[in-house]
């Protein structure tokens, strides 16, 4: 039975699609399988886990580990805290100041990590002088560094929402600028704020030439060393940085599905049936 051209057509674009997405496959998963093969390699022969169980055994992988995720934390909320209040005020109050802090917000990309050390070393003199010399100064470095990242997803997100009318409705209300941005505002970019902060975490978690400059340990350094002493070690806690990073993508894209699941159209509640009337 001849096929048509259409059909021709489309049978080749399946197959082409079914090459690609198997060649990604294999581009992602060998050197995974890789890293399993080889951290669970025994020295006499077989399979141990030996590399596994040292991981919760090591003392300063452990902590590094706890350093890790609390400058994760940490950047998120400041970088929420920075952004969000700051891109509201610009697009309802400023509009024309758009591109100045697009500008700034970006240009960490165009600045090697060596130079940004560089810049940032006389002012951790300070830092470490008013909050002490501890790894989670690097906060302040590590926000920074999420900026361009975070930028586009919060911009995207602020974008595909009215903030002015939004904004207007709830001020005419007797809302608080704090209660419009907190109450009103974000709700509305939950996806968005979610997608920034897997960004920065991930960024955080992986980032290895600012702490290692900079002489601090988090987990990229710890790990570094690690492969000098132990490669198994060191592989393991590299295959479960990455799956850490894979388990909490999965888990906010349920959130944000679930959030978008949840949410009601807002819109017959504009005008509540309860309100008085105004007089003539």
């Amino acid at each position: 039975m001849s096929l048509t051209p259409r059909q021709r057509s489309r049978r080749r674009l399946t197959i082409f699609r079914v090459v690609v997405f198997t060649l990604l496959g294999l581009f992602f998963v060998v050197p995974l399988l890789s890293m399993v093969d080889f951290s669970t390699r025994s020295l006499e022969g077989g399979r141990d886990l030996d590399a596994w169980k040292a991981l919760g055994q090591d003392e300063q992988l452990r902590s590094a580990i706890f350093t890790s995720l609390a400058l994760a934390a940490l950047t998120v909320v400041a970088m929420l805290v920075l952004l969000v209040p700051t891109m509201v005020w610009v697009r309802l109050r400023v509009p024309w100041a758009t591109r100045i802090v697009e500008f700034l917000c970006l240009l960490p990309l165009t600045i090697p990590a060596l130079v940004l050390v560089v810049g940032l070393k006389p002012v951790f003199a300070w830092v470490n002088y008013f909050f002490g010399d501890s790894a989670l100064t690097l906060t302040f470095a590590y926000t920074v560094l999420v900026l361009p990242y975070a930028y586009r997803s919060i911009d995207a997100g602020l974008a595909s929402i009215d903030v002015k009318t939004l904004s207007e409705a709830a001020r005419s209300l007797g809302a608080s600028w704090f209660t419009v941005v907190a109450r009103v505002v974000v709700p509305n970019i939950g996806s968005a704020l979610l997608s920034a902060a897997f960004i920065s975490v991930a960024l955080v978690l992986g980032e290895f030439t600012v702490a290692s400059l900079l002489n601090y340990d988090n987990l990229q350094v710890v790990i570094n060393l690690l492969g000098k002493s132990s490669g198994q070690v060191s592989v393991a806690a590299s295959l479960a940085s990455l799956i850490f990073a894979f388990v909490l993508l999965v888990l906010l894209s349920f959130v944000g599905r679930r959030s978008k699941r949840d949410k009601v159209d807002p819109t017959p509640d504009l005008l509540p049936m309860n309100l008085p009337m105004k007089q003539g």
